[in-house]
């Protein structure tokens, strides 16, 4: 992996920042928790873009960091997810500023979505078709 000179590590994201905030006020327990996880994963992903200059590279590793469990189901998330890293990597090599952190915001509230309606979808028990 080579280094590149991004943004400097000690940098603030917002979405980071912003997640962290949520995280200190959050009631429910799970929540709380997928929150953490969210945060864990969203700071590693700072960090391989740090050190991948690469965007292939970067976007193979970033694909692999437990978005759902085992990542057995990561591929549904391909699109918002691709995004997310591309926006992401593209501020950590220099594509900074309000408009860039709102790209990054936008595409992990789409990720997001599409995620928790994949991982709780599987949850839901199954509700019999009415009969005509």
């Amino acid at each position: 992996m080579s280094r590149s000179r991004g943004c400097p590590y000690n940098s603030r994201m917002e979405l980071l920042a912003e997640l962290e905030r949520i995280v200190h006020t959050e009631q429910s327990m799970f929540r709380a928790q997928l929150l953490r996880e969210d945060i864990a994963r969203l700071k590693k992903l700072r960090a391989l873009a740090q050190a991948e200059a690469d965007a292939e590279a970067f976007r193979k590793s970033g694909m692999r960091l437990g978005w759902t469990p085992g990542d057995a189901r990561t591929l549904e998330l391909r699109e918002p997810l691709e995004k997310l890293l591309d926006r992401v990597h593209a501020y950590e090599h220099g594509a900074q500023g309000p408009e860039q952190e709102a790209r990054i915001t936008e595409a992990w509230h789409a990720l997001h979505r599409v995620r928790m309606e994949r991982l709780l979808g599987c949850l839901a028990t199954p509700v019999p078709r009415p009969a005509d």
